[in-house]
Formats: structure tokens, sequence, C-alpha cells
């Protein structure tokens, strides 16, 4: 993902965080802040709780390439995922469905329409 495309900072971390605004599944937590950009911006932590840097790095990867096919969906926001346990035995291809069940629900993401 591009520079502008990634929260990085740990103040923008716990801005959003504290801001409280949050959804949930067995998977990801998602914190999300409304921003002044005309893109949303995407931040990813992984808990050395769910195994070795192989392990989290491959977790960052699905996230950040489920987020790349979804960045024209979701727009104007500052979001964090935060992987669970249940993210580290899932299969690439359910990553997808994982993560737009929490951006509907949160109102994040348009219906994709066919």
């Amino acid at each position: 993902m591009k520079k502008e495309y990634r929260v990085k900072r740990s103040q923008d971390f716990d801005n959003i965080i504290r801001k409280k605004q949050s959804f949930a599944n067995r998977q990801f937590v998602i914190y999300y802040q409304k921003n002044n950009l005309d893109h949303m911006r995407l931040g990813i932590s992984v808990s050395k709780k769910l195994g070795k840097a192989f392990e989290r790095n491959k977790i960052k990867r699905y996230i950040r390439e489920t987020f790349k096919t979804r960045k024209e969906y979701v727009k104007n926001y500052d979001i964090i995922v935060i992987a669970r346990p249940g993210a580290k035995e899932m299969p690439f291809l359910e990553f997808g469905s994982s993560i737009d069940h929490v951006l509907k629900r949160s109102k994040l993401m348009k219906v994709k329409r066919s």
C-alpha cells in the first residue's frame, strides 16, 4: 500500500481507538474515524499472541490485500484493524468475507451492486 493509505504513527492509532467507534467479529476488531482526505487510511495491529513473526506478517499481508481490493468502497475513513486469534486459522479466501461482514455492520462499506 502506498504511504498515503497507511496509519503509522502511534498518536494516530491512539486517537482513532480513543474515539471508541468499533465493530468486531471473531476474527477482527475494526476501529474507525472520519478523516478529511478523499481516501481511506489503514492501520493494522497483530499481537504477538498470534504466533511468530512470519505468521503475524502473513496475517498483515492478507489484511492489506483484502483492503486493497475494497478501497474504492470505503472512503474518507481512518481504519485500524486488530486481528484476533480466529484470524490465524483462517484461509485467505475467507478474509474478504470476514472483513466485509465487519465493514457492512459498521456501515463503512457500501453494499456492492452486481
